[in-house]
C-alpha cells in the first residue's frame, strides 16, 4: 500500500485505518487487511503510562514505529508526530520526519494541522515524505482547546474546510478529522478530493480511524462516537486470574509443564 493508494480511495471505497503500537498487534492488523496502521501518540496514555499524549518522545515514537513497520507487509504505516517535534524550526522538524522514515520504516507521517503546518506539509511531499494532516480536535492542543468537539459554529467550521484545502493542495495524501459535528464531515469531505478519515465525524467521511484498544475491548472507558468490537479486556482478566488460582493451588506447572533428568536426582547439594 502507498500513498497514492490511499488517496485513490477517496470517494470511490471506504479506507479502514486502526491504530498499532507493537508487533503482535500490528501483524493482526495488517492480516485483517486494514489499510493504514497508525502508531499513534496515544501510545502515551494508553501504553506509557502517561496522563495524555504530551509526554511522548520522538525516541518513544521512532521505536514503536519500527516495531509496527516490521511486522506489517501490506499495511501502510503511518507515525504520528508528538508534541513539539515539529512547529518551531522547519529543519528540526524535517530530519524528525525523515527519521521516521528511514529509521524507523514507516510510510508516512500524520501531523496535528494548522496554520502552522501549510508550509512544512509541502516541504515534506516535496522531500518524498507523505503527510497526512488531522484537524478538529487536536490532542497535542488540549491545554489551549480542552478535549471538545470542534468546528460546532460557522466561523469555526469554515476554518475548518479552508484548512483543508489549504492541506490538500500542500500535498497531503488523506486528512484525519476528529470529534467534529458529522454534517460538517461530510462539507469537508465534498470539499476535497483527498480521502477523508473520520474519528467521531460521522458517517459520510471516505474512511474511520479509531484506537485499537477500544475496538478490541481492552480500554476500561470508551469514547462516545466509538465502538466495541470485541471484549479482550475481560479474556484477560480470566485467563491470569485462572493463571494465578493454577499456582497458588499447585495446579501449574503439571507433570506434564515439566521434565526430569534422572543422573540429578542424587545430585550433591552440599
Amino acid at each position: 500500500m502507498r500513498a497514492k493508494d490511499i488517496r485513490a480511495k477517496a470517494g470511490e471505497e471506504p479506507v479502514t485505518m486502526l491504530t498499532a503500537y507493537d508487533a503482535p498487534t500490528a501483524r493482526v492488523v495488517d492480516e485483517a487487511g486494514v489499510d493504514i496502521a497508525l502508531v499513534g501518540d496515544s501510545v502515551g496514555n494508553l501504553r506509557l503510562g502517561y496522563d495524555s499524549t504530551l509526554p511522548v518522545t520522538v525516541d518513544e515514537m521512532a521505536s514503536h514505529t519500527a516495531a509496527v513497520a516490521r511486522a506489517t507487509e501490506e499495511a501502510f504505516v503511518v507515525a504520528d508526530m508528538p508534541f513539539l517535534s515539529y512547529g518551531a524550526d522547519e529543519t528540526d522538524a524535517i530530519e524528525r520526519c525523515g527519521r521516521m522514515i528511514k529509521e524507523a520504516g514507516a510510510d508516512g507521517v500524520k501531523l496535528e494541522s494548522g496554520h502552522h503546518t501549510i508550509g512544512l506539509t509541502r516541504r515534506l511531499t516535496q522531500l518524498g515524505i507523505p503527510v497526512q494532516a488531522h484537524l478538529g480536535l487536536t490532542p497535542q492542543r488540549e491545554n489551549e482547546t480542552g478535549l471538545f468537539r470542534q468546528g460546532t459554529d460557522e466561523e469555526s467550521a469554515r476554518e475548518i474546510i479552508d484548512l483543508a484545502r489549504e492541506h490538500e493542495d500542500a500535498g497531503a495524501f488523506s486528512l484525519v478529522l476528529e470529534h467534529i459535528p458529522a454534517n460538517l464531515g461530510e462539507a469537508v469531505t465534498e470539499a476535497i478530493d483527498i480521502p477523508t478519515i473520520g474519528i467521531g465525524a460521522g458517517p459520510d467521511c471516505d474512511g474511520q480511524v479509531l484506537t485499537v484498544d477500544e475496538v478490541i475491548g481492552l480500554s476500561e472507558d470508551v469514547a462516545p462516537f466509538s465502538r466495541t468490537f470485541g471484549d479482550v479486556r475481560g479474556e484477560m482478566e480470566a485467563a491470569i486470574g485462572e493463571y494465578v488460582e493454577a499456582v497458588e493451588s499447585g495446579g501449574f506447572p503439571a507433570d506434564e509443564h515439566s521434565h526430569v533428568v534422572e543422573e540429578l536426582d542424587d545430585i550433591d547439594t552440599e
